[in-house]
This record gives C-alpha cells, sequence and structure tokens, in this order.
C-alpha cells in the first residue's frame, strides 16, 4: 500500500483531493450542503440574539465590549445597539461603578462562570439598571479572556424591595410608636399591678389551704376506707361462711340479720367512697370493646342467690353482641341497679334483660317491685333520696345507688332511663353502643359459664390480717376448695406449699410488699408464668386499676362479695382448662 512519504507514493494534489477533476467534483455538492446548513444554524442563531427577551453580550475581560443585542440596548436606555457600543468603549464602562466589575472579575477567576449575580450596569441617562447577570468564560484567545454574558432587567424586583424596605422602616416606626403607648400603659398599671399581686398572693394562700384540706380529705378517707372495710371484709366472710351451713330458724335468722347489718354498712362505706371519687373526677374511663355475655354471666352468678334468698325468680337474657364502654364502671352501674331491685322487690321477679336497638343494646333490669311514683322518676337520681323513707325503718341505704348510676352513665356517655308503674314493678335501661371485635378477639371469645366447679381445687389465700385469712378459708372450704393460707412469700416457702390451681392476694401486704410483685414471685418460684391471679384490696385508686389491668390479674375490692368472688375464681379456672 503507497504512504505519503514513499517517494512512489501520493502527490499532494492527490492528498488534497485535487489529484483528478472529476474526484474533486464530486465533492462539491456535499460541501454545497454543508455550507448551507452553517449558515442557517448562524442565521438561527442571530435570530435568537437579536430577538432575545434578555440582554446578551460578549467582551473581554480586560477590555472592550465586542457584541451586544438590541434587548440589552433597550435595557440600558441606548438608541440601539450601535449606540451601546459606543458609549461602552470598555468593559469597565458598562458596569455602574468599578466594584461591581472587581467582584465579578474576582468570582470568574475563582468560579469559571457566574450564574443569577445581582449588581448594577450603567445607563445612557446615568440612572443604576439593577440586573441579574450570568457569565460564561470562553476559552482564551490571544492571551484575552471573553465571557459572554445574559442579562435580566430586576428593577421591578428591586422597586419592590425598596417599597418593602420602606414599608419595613414604616412598621418598624409604628411598632415604636405603639411600645412607648404600651410602656405608658404599663407604667399606669404598674400600680393595679402590686395590687393583683398581693390579692393573688392571698389567693394563692388560700388555695393552698384548701388543697392542703383536700389532700388531707382524701388521706383520711384512703386510710379511713381501709380500716373500716379490713374488719367489715373478714366479718363478711365469716357470715357467708355460716349462711352456707345448716343452722337452726334462729340462728339462721340472727346470721341473716347480721349480713344485712354488714351489708348495709358496706354498701354505705363503698357509695360514699364512689360518691366522693366522682365528683373530683378521679375515675377516667378505660373504653374497650368486650363481650356482653362475659358481664351478664358474673352477675347472673353475684345477683342470683341473693335473688333465691329472696324467693325471688331471677332471670338473664342471654347475648352474643359486643359493646363498646368501661367494664368495670358499667358493671358498677348494672350492679347498682340489680342492687336496688333486689332490695325493694318482696315477691315476684328480677329480669336482667338485653334488646338490640340499631347500632346500640339497651341492657335493662326489671323488677315486680312496689314501683315508682311518676313525680319520683326524676328524684330518685338525686343524692340521699328514697322514697317511703319517712320512718327509719323503711329505709335501706343512703340513696346514693342511682346518683352513682347517673353520674357514671355521664362519665362513660350513655343514656340511662326508667319507667315504672305502681304495684306492678319498674324498669331501667341504659343504652350502650355496639362494637364489632377483632378476629383474633371473636375467635378466642368463649362464653362463660355461670357455675364452674370449684370442688376440690387447690387456693392459696395470702393476706397480713388473720382474720380475712380465716374467714376466706372458711369460706373456700364451704365451696369444697383446699385452702392454704400464707401471710407473706416467706411464710409460702416455710410451708412448702405445692402450686395451687389460683392465687388470691392482698394488694398492700407488710413491709412495702405489694400483691402484683408477690404474684410475679410466686410465679416465678413455682415456674407456671400463666397461674391464674386475683387481688383484692380495699384501696379503689384508679392508678391501681390501670396497674393491675396492665398485668393481665382481676381486681375486686374488700368487702368481697362472695357471689362476685365464686363467679371470678370459676371464670378463671374455666379459662385455665380451656387454654
Amino acid at each position: 500500500m503507497k504512504k505519503a512519504g514513499d517517494p512512489e507514493g501520493y502527490s499532494v494534489s492527490q492528498l488534497l483531493g485535487l489529484g483528478q477533476q472529476s474526484a474533486r467534483k464530486s465533492y462539491y455538492p456535499e460541501l454545497t450542503a454543508r455550507m448551507a446548513e452553517l449558515e442557517a444554524e448562524r442565521n438561527r442563531y442571530k435570530w435568537l440574539f437579536e430577538n432575545a427577551l434578555h440582554g446578551i453580550f460578549q467582551a473581554s475581560l480586560g477590555g472592550r465590549l465586542l457584541a451586544a443585542n438590541p434587548a440589552l440596548a433597550a435595557m440600558l436606555g441606548d438608541a440601539d445597539v450601535a449606540a451601546t457600543l459606543a458609549r461602552c468603549t470598555s468593559l469597565e464602562a458598562l458596569f455602574a461603578d468599578a466594584e461591581g466589575l472587581d467582584e465579578v472579575s474576582r468570582l470568574l477567576h475563582r468560579q469559571g462562570h457566574l450564574q443569577g449575580h445581582t449588581t448594577w450596569l450603567a445607563g445612557c441617562d446615568g440612572r443604576r439598571v439593577p440586573v441579574a447577570l450570568t457569565l460564561l468564560r470562553k476559552p482564551d484567545r490571544g492571551g484575552e479572556i471573553l465571557v459572554e454574558g445574559f442579562v435580566a432587567d430586576i428593577t421591578e424586583r428591586e422597586r419592590a424591595r425598596q417599597e418593602l424596605l420602606a414599608l419595613n422602616a414604616r412598621l418598624e416606626a409604628r411598632v415604636r410608636e405603639r411600645t412607648q403607648r404600651l410602656e405608658q400603659l404599663n407604667d399606669d398599671l404598674a400600680g393595679e399591678v402590686a395590687e393583683r399581686r398581693l390579692i393573688e398572693e392571698q389567693l394563692r394562700a388560700a388555695r393552698d389551704l384548701a388543697q392542703e384540706a383536700n389532700r388531707s380529705k382524701d388521706r383520711y378517707l384512703a386510710a379511713a376506707s381501709h380500716d373500716l372495710l379490713q374488719p367489715l371484709n373478714a366479718a363478711r366472710l365469716l357470715v357467708s361462711t355460716l349462711r352456707e351451713r345448716a343452722l337452726d330458724d334462729d340462728a339462721s335468722r340472727l346470721v341473716d340479720s347480721i349480713h344485712l347489718s354488714l351489708e348495709g354498712a358496706e354498701e354505705l362505706l363503698t357509695d360514699l367512697l364512689d360518691i366522693a371519687r366522682l365528683d373530683q373526677e378521679r375515675i377516667q374511663p378505660q373504653r374497650e370493646c368486650f363481650p356482653l355475655a362475659q358481664m351478664l354471666c358474673g352477675l347472673v352468678a353475684e345477683y342470683a342467690p341473693r335473688a333465691q334468698r329472696k324467693a325471688l325468680r331471677f332471670r338473664c337474657v342471654e347475648s352474643r353482641l359486643y359493646v363498646d364502654s368501661d367494664h368495670r364502671l358499667l358493671g358498677r352501674v348494672l350492679r347498682n341497679l340489680l342492687s336496688n331491685a333486689c332490695r325493694y322487690t318482696d315477691a315476684g321477679s328480677v329480669l336482667l334483660g338485653v334488646r338490640r336497638r340499631g347500632d346500640v343494646v339497651s341492657i335493662e333490669v326489671h323488677d315486680s317491685g312496689p314501683g315508682i311514683p311518676p313525680d319520683q322518676l326524676r328524684a330518685i337520681f338525686e343524692e340521699y333520696h328514697q322514697l317511703n323513707a319517712e320512718r327509719a325503718r323503711n329505709r335501706q341505704g343512703v340513696g346514693l345507688g342511682l346518683a352513682i348510676v347517673e353520674r357514671i352513665c355521664q362519665r362513660l356517655g350513655l343514656a340511662v332511663s326508667v319507667t315504672s308503674t305502681l304495684g306492678r314493678g319498674s324498669s331501667f335501661a341504659v343504652q350502650v353502643p355496639i362494637c364489632r371485635p377483632a378476629p383474633a378477639q371473636a375467635a378466642s371469645s368463649v362464653a362463660a359459664q355461670p357455675d364452674s366447679p370449684l370442688t376440690g381445687r387447690r387456693m392459696l389465700v395470702v393476706d397480713n390480717d388473720s382474720r380475712i385469712l380465716m374467714g376466706m378459708q372458711a369460706l373456700l372450704e364451704q365451696w369444697g376448695m383446699r385452702c392454704d393460707t400464707a401471710h407473706d412469700f416467706d411464710e409460702v416457702l416455710e410451708q412448702r406449699l405445692e402450686a395451687p390451681d389460683v392465687l388470691l392476694v392482698d394488694l398492700h401486704l407488710d413491709a412495702g410488699e405489694t400483691g402484683d410483685r408477690l404474684v410475679e414471685k410466686l410465679r416465678r418460684h413455682w415456674q407456671r408464668p400463666h397461674l391464674p391471679a386475683v387481688v383484692i384490696t380495699a384501696d379503689r385508686s384508679e392508678a391501681w386499676r390501670r396497674t393491675l389491668a396492665e398485668c393481665g390479674i382481676p381486681l375486686l375490692h374488700k368487702p368481697l362479695r362472695p357471689g362476685k368472688l365464686r363467679a371470678v375464681l370459676s371464670q378463671l379456672i374455666a379459662r385455665q382448662e380451656q387454654g
């Protein structure tokens, strides 16, 4: 193959395409097309340059202005581009001040380009034109630094900025004026403030005295309720044991009288404590979705024996509905209604009914008692109001049960109503919202058995009061259970007791021990983390109720109702067998 350096290689004319005329002519059409394209592209860029909305220029950074477009000339107030080029013989003349050019040169050398830099250009009539400048540095040509600039007029923006500054200045002046007026007012009010401060100090001292008195009352109620309910609980347990034994008529009447007296004292203390806590808003509802059947079964187990002792028929309508409410507070409402129904009905029946009414369920308590006069239907919800209680022998309780019912329903947002016919009985109804349980909750719910067998089950009772231990042991053994007792954890270890089926533990024990911690210790001791347990206490504080609920431990208040205790124990044992 021939090479250009070979003696016999291509000539220069051949390398340039001029070796043959025919070969040369073959390049003319392509060259002409390329030239036409270049010309069209040049014209397009020229049109864009001349018709651009923003100013465009080309200049030597250290020399003169080389080119400018009409938009730049109009922006600077020149008649045309020629006038701009004639006026701005150097790039320095384009800027309103030398400091502006120096700053642009410094930034351009450091960064290689500028974008959106605000500065001032010199107009034809000596005015300063605010602009946003973008500069691109071109490759050096013969030692010169060429730049291409794109200029946006920001006169309106600058005017708006100046107006904003002026507005701020006016606002500051008004603020100063208002401040001076307020300072004057503050000076005028200084005397009143001093006087009010003295009054506030007096009010604060009075408030502190009132709060201390209130705290003293709360401490007194808590201590008194605990000290009173402890022996009352022991007495109730012993009397309940006697009532379930076969006694002669005279002894049975005496035991029943003692039972009624203790029951009245218990209800009086409980009602007084509850009404005080409701008035102080210390009871906070904890709403949840739970099966109504669970509550109904517990109520039947608790109140059916009371009705039977008065030869009353007790019936309950079953329900598979779930309700959205506070389980404990709703249970207290229904217990108060059932307690009144059993107390004031001498013959006939008591019915615990359930009716669905759209999105709510009406839980109703019907009795065949003496009825309530129409003009007393509202008054029965007042505190200490009792029907036909002019003589002492007609009084039963202190008349707080329905007042508590109304207050709890108000806290829960539930409607309570009553209808009555003299001589035929009364009906109380509470409207509770229906809810849909979660699939897992619905699948795991099991209908509670009202009479779960307790015979042969082993129970461990831990309480620091020997009287309560004795009464509880007698009652549980009366039910056919095997009952061990202890005062604390050390005594359980000393007796080397085997694991029971259920634990029954007092909340406040000696040496600062609490029932929840003791249950945890016993579960670890017997290596049974799910050993059923119940905590009993005379402490009715909301904090302990929440704490035990988080631990999943049922809480029963002293004095214990045997029917309620039996229902809870039966449910725990049934749940343990099914789990």
